[in-house]
């Protein structure tokens, strides 16, 4: 936590250290990341973990639904298009077996306290499904005092779902917003008038929910004057945080992202231009910063966790999660375990056909060893906090250079980023990946 918190505050002048930014590096939302998955661990694994689950665990629950009515060009999430109401009813009911599963397996045990629905767009459904799935969630696990979030496309939120959040205790909204400049959005295939934004945030407040939002810089077409209208724009309608995403272009792996014409993307020195713009901008505007692209009002609950020590990482991103055990359902999902990481199938037939056979739809994931769970919360607190204590897991050399440029100081074993290393948090934290390689080319620069 880089902002203002329990380390005072430490947003002082961001420095642009190119051969620093060049090199990709993963967002570190798990340790071991993705990349390391393998087929060798599956539903038998996910099984154990259940059947062993302690009677008083705090549990995290992820719904994902992997459909969204239009597919913007940008996104790199598992998501399809919603087009066929057999094939969203057929995703449905096998979410209601797999939770139906799940809960068997636990049989009772552990207490739900955050519930999360991702995407895709959750409101690509129609609205009776969403409840329907809702209905099942509270039949299945105890989750009647769980806060809520739904990831929505705020295009697509009328006053009937609106109202059904409200009736279901959602607590939290996040709406994909990105940018408010039309030429952007027409570049990146989500047109959506502010008018339908500023809409849709006074109906959630009106109802008592928190309003999120996610936006993006190093667009293609995008200015440092486009993105600073976009913040203007969010400030003024308040929301109680706010995530502020470099894009990846990585048109090798996300097929949809070559339909961007990559010659109108800002180039690294642009982008670092851009998110140290976004810092400043949010930062004077109240909003308290939370690694260096999440950003939160002083009583949203997510400040409040950094301010106390109590911020945590996870597929989700920074969070005021601290759940034993984040069980993912849907396909594509991911669980995590202190030991154990293990992904649903990516592909829905496949999920379906799982679920159809009465069987988990876990297929492949990590085991974490003692040293991988020891890197994993290291760099968690790292991220997180802003230090961390290393033991033996430091490395001098890998560290050195970080230090020079006073982005890095050591006590003895403990690590502690100075003003102005938010930018390079992640680069110094790969310092502790094993299985990083110099060459690596499934992650996107770090800023």
């Amino acid at each position: 936590m880089f902002g203002i918190g329990r380390h005072g505050r430490r947003d002082a002048m961001f420095r642009y250290h190119p051969d620093l930014l060049a090199a990709p590096v993963p967002r570190y939302t798990s340790y071991p990341t993705a990349a390391q998955f393998g087929e060798d661990v599956g539903a038998a694994d996910m099984a154990q973990r259940l059947d062993a689950m302690p009677a008083d665990a705090r549990l995290s629950l992820y719904v994902h639904i992997p459909y969204c009515h239009d597919i913007c060009w940008y996104c790199g999430c598992n998501t399809g298009a919603a087009t066929r109401p057999r094939r969203l009813s057929a995703y449905v009911d096998a979410l209601e077996r797999e939770m139906a599963l799940v809960s068997a397996r636990l049989g009772g045990r552990g207490r739900v306290t955050h519930v999360a629905f991702g995407g895709g767009s959750p409101n690509s459904l129609p609205l009776i499904d969403w409840v329907r799935l809702n209905h099942q969630l509270l039949l299945c696990f105890d989750a009647s005092a769980a806060a809520m979030a739904v990831e929505l496309d705020p295009r697509r939120i009328d006053r009937a779902w609106i109202d059904a959040m409200a009736k279901v205790g959602v607590t939290r909204v996040n709406l994909g917003v990105q940018t408010f400049a039309t030429h952007v959005q027409q570049r990146i295939g989500r047109v959506q008038p502010a008018e339908t934004v500023a809409m849709a945030v006074g109906a959630l407040a009106r109802a008592r929910i928190q309003v999120g939002f996610d936006l993006m810089y190093g667009l293609p077409g995008q200015s440092e004057a486009d993105l600073a209208q976009t913040l203007e724009d969010s400030i003024r309608l308040s929301p109680s945080r706010i995530a502020l995403f470099g894009y990846a272009h990585m048109p090798r792996l996300l097929p949809r992202q070559r339909r961007i014409d990559a010659t109108e993307l800002p180039g690294v020195e642009q982008r670092f231009a851009m998110a140290k713009l976004g810092h400043a901008m949010l930062t004077a505007a109240g909003y308290q910063a939370i690694g260096f692209d999440h950003f939160a009002l002083p009583d949203d609950p997510l400040a409040v966790a950094a301010a106390a020590g109590r911020l945590r990482r996870n597929f989700q991103g920074f969070t005021e999660d601290d759940s034993d055990a984040l069980i993912g359902m849907g396909a594509s999902a991911i669980s995590q375990f202190p030991d154990l990481i293990v992904q649903n199938e990516k592909n829905t037939g496949a999920y379906r056909e799982a679920l159809s056979d009465h069987r988990l739809p876990a297929a492949r994931g990590v085991r974490r060893s003692a040293d991988d769970q020891r890197r994993g919360a290291l760099i968690e607190r790292l991220l997180c906090d802003g230090r961390a204590a290393c033991g033996d897991l430091a490395e001098p050399a890998l560290l050195d250079r970080f230090e020079r440029i006073g982005l890095l100081r050591r006590e003895g074993d403990e690590l502690m980023l100075q003003p102005g290393a938010a930018p390079y948090a992640r680069s110094i934290a790969a310092c502790f990946d094993t299985y990083l390689r110099p060459a690596e080319t499934r992650f996107s620069v770090a800023v």
